[in-house]
């Protein structure tokens, strides 16, 4: 069993198994930063191929803005992300954050460049896990995603933390105290957010390559 002792030396044990080369840059299968935020809240407690369905069907109705959010007849809003669960609550949450992004900022262009992570926790419906998605993928700002897979992962190298923060500090603490090195094992200046976003996205898909060498075994 290879021994991890802090964050970057995962990195570097997951970077060593070229999991990203086919992926997009940041990961996410999207760069609509709209798209991501709607994914993100409609991908909790549900498959990613569902939420693709979703963000289809809404892409067929023309519903690309905050506005068009909050302006679709509820019902048709609630068929239309169907396929992604809990349909009715996530159609009103999704409905409510929107109309608080355009009271609190304005536009979400706006929103992605001065919104808080606590302004995010504060909205009904948004954990730490959809917060940091939103944050990092959206957003494009420093903030690490945890996740079950995270969590499986590190136990798997012995590691038991106590909670979501917890995971998170010590990841994000080896990833800045070990910068100057992911630059080196990079190879050119890589910005911390997308260190975070390939680094998230590293875990996940390394944690899914595990789950079907079990299911083929």
């Amino acid at each position: 069993m290879t021994e991890i002792n802090n964050s970057y030396e995962l990195l570097v044990f997951l970077k060593e198994k070229n999991l990203l080369e086919d992926e997009p840059l940041n990961w996410w299968p999207s760069n609509d930063q709209f798209d991501i935020f709607l994914g993100s809240v409609l991908t909790q407690n549900t498959k990613w191929t569902n939420v693709e369905i979703s963000l289809k069907n809404l892409h067929e109705l023309n519903i690309r803005s905050l506005d068009d959010i909050i302006n679709i007849d509820m019902n048709v809003f609630i068929n239309a992300i169907a396929p992604s669960g809990f349909k009715n609550q996530k159609s009103k949450r999704l409905k409510q954050i929107c109309k608080n992004i355009i009271e609190d900022f304005g536009d979400f262009e706006n929103f992605c460049s001065i919104v808080t992570r606590e302004w995010l926790l504060s909205q009904k419906g948004i954990g730490p896990e959809t917060a940091d998605a939103i944050m990092c993928y959206s957003c494009l700002q420093e903030y690490m995603v945890v996740d079950s897979y995270t969590n499986r992962l590190l136990k798997s190298f012995g590691y038991d933390f106590e909670s979501y923060d917890d995971i998170q500090t010590w990841l994000v603490y080896g990833i800045n105290e070990n910068y100057d090195k992911i630059i080196k094992l990079y190879g050119y200046e890589i910005s911390l957010n997308r260190v975070y976003c390939r680094f998230h996205g590293k875990i996940v898909e390394y944690m899914k390559q595990k789950a079907n060498m079990k299911i083929i075994n």
